[in-house]
């Protein structure tokens, strides 16, 4: 039976972006590997942790949402456990509220981004106006 399932891990922050879209491009290869569906991935980037982890500060944080078997997880887990580039990690079982709830949040995060990409070509039309106004003069 196949579930749906929200993992999120802390990655060292002495890694720098191709490293950490390699430990990325691991974990979901590794879900799809072993039959699993990735539905959503999300990069948090670095954050300041609320209390230091192996003596570091701050980590980047990186959210996959996907869809595999139960006994999976534990897989995953053993994987993570074992890299040294991951500080913390966490994998929850997702019901069908939570479900509901993080497809909705996923709407509301894309119409926002949406409206941010259509602000600023709506604010450059009236500039553009401006200035050609004021060569006309």
């Amino acid at each position: 039976m196949i579930k749906q399932y929200e993992t999120v891990f802390i990655a060292t922050p002495v890694l720098s972006d191709t490293q950490m879209k390699e430990a990325v491009a691991k974990y979901t290869q590794l879900i799809r590997d072993n039959g699993g569906e990735i539905v959503y991935e999300e990069d948090w980037g670095l954050k300041q942790l609320a209390y230091p982890i192996q003596h570091k500060t701050s980590g980047f944080y990186y959210l996959i949402e996907f869809k595999a078997d139960p006994q999976f997880v534990a897989t995953l887990e053993t994987q993570y456990h074992r890299d040294e580039r991951i500080l913390r990690y966490l994998t929850v079982a997702l019901d069908q509220h939570a479900v509901a709830y993080a497809e909705h949040r996923r709407q509301t995060r894309a119409a926002k981004a949406a409206a941010a990409a259509a602000a600023p070509q709506q604010e450059e039309a009236p500039k553009a106006e401006a200035e050609e106004i004021e060569t006309e003069e």
